[in-house]
């Protein structure tokens, strides 16, 4: 290939896809943050970041479910009394924010936010106030 030449639309894609693979499949892929984890490599790809949120249609005995499952797998000290996602104080609110924690610390798969279908993965960050989603 010359200085000024472009490299061709296969090359590209291959170029893009090599990168993608690199960040998925790195194994340092997981770090601290305000006693948080998360996959800091999505970060770099932010456009195709995503979020595991509850249904709210689902059962509050589903939710409640949902919360000591994922609670029993990563820290949930963010919706304890005084943490920055301890409200709204309801068990659609509390369960998303679990059950986004343990789908964001075990990869960010879909299946990883199945919870016997009763959540959604989203596209749209749902953090608010000072409760962030990660």
């Amino acid at each position: 290939m010359r200085g000024g030449d472009r490299p061709s639309a296969s090359l590209q894609l291959l170029s893009l896809g090599l990168v993608l693979l690199y960040f998925f499949t790195s194994g340092s892929t997981v770090g601290l943050v305000e006693g948080q984890v998360r996959p800091l490599a999505l970060d770099a790809l932010s456009i195709y970041k995503t979020w595991c949120i509850a249904k709210p249609s689902a059962s509050n005995e589903i939710l409640a479910q949902n919360l000591d499952y994922a609670c029993s797998q990563v820290s949930c000290a963010v919706i304890q009394k005084g943490g920055p996602c301890y409200y709204p104080d309801s068990p659609v609110s509390r369960a998303a924010v679990a059950m986004n924690l343990y789908y964001a610390y075990s990869g960010r798969h879909p299946w990883n936010c199945y919870f016997n279908n009763s959540a959604l993965v989203v596209q749209s960050d749902p953090s608010y106030g000072s409760c962030t989603y990660y």
